[in-house]
């Protein structure tokens, strides 16, 4: 075995978006390769059909589906993010959550000194914690 990679699939040529908006939030990271349809391929010219890119050195792939599916992302797989100033929780969920979905809002549980769970605007979940 080579390695593991969480691998994400957008419906409506969200990929690239998506990319575009989690390197922009989190430092250290970047879309590292992007491959799109071409003419007469298997998906929408110019959307995705395989990408990379890194947060804070995690790396990921995606793809835009061009297959409509009955499912899209759970929370029961998400991204957990470990935080280390109140600002940057405070930041990251507060850009996390523009259109989309608090599961748990930012707050204090006893666990931590503060966690948040939500789904982004893509449906992809998150966690956040600033740890004790």
């Amino acid at each position: 075995m080579e390695k593991v990679i969480p691998f994400l699939m957008f419906q409506d040529g969200k990929a690239e978006e998506a990319m575009n908006f989690y390197t922009s939030l989190i430092e250290d990271s970047e879309i590292t390769t992007i491959v799109r349809y071409g003419a007469n391929e298997g998906g929408d010219e110019g959307t995705i059909m395989q990408a990379n890119f890194t947060l804070k050195g995690q790396e990921f792939m995606c793809i835009d589906s061009n297959i409509k599916h009955e499912f899209s992302f759970t929370p029961s797989f998400s991204i957990y993010v470990t935080c280390n100033t109140e600002d940057e929780i405070r930041n990251l969920y507060q850009r996390l959550n523009e259109s989309g979905q608090a599961l748990m809002p930012l707050d204090d549980y006893g666990f931590s000194k503060k966690f948040g769970w939500l789904n982004d605007r893509f449906g992809v979940s998150w966690q956040l914690n600033l740890p004790k």
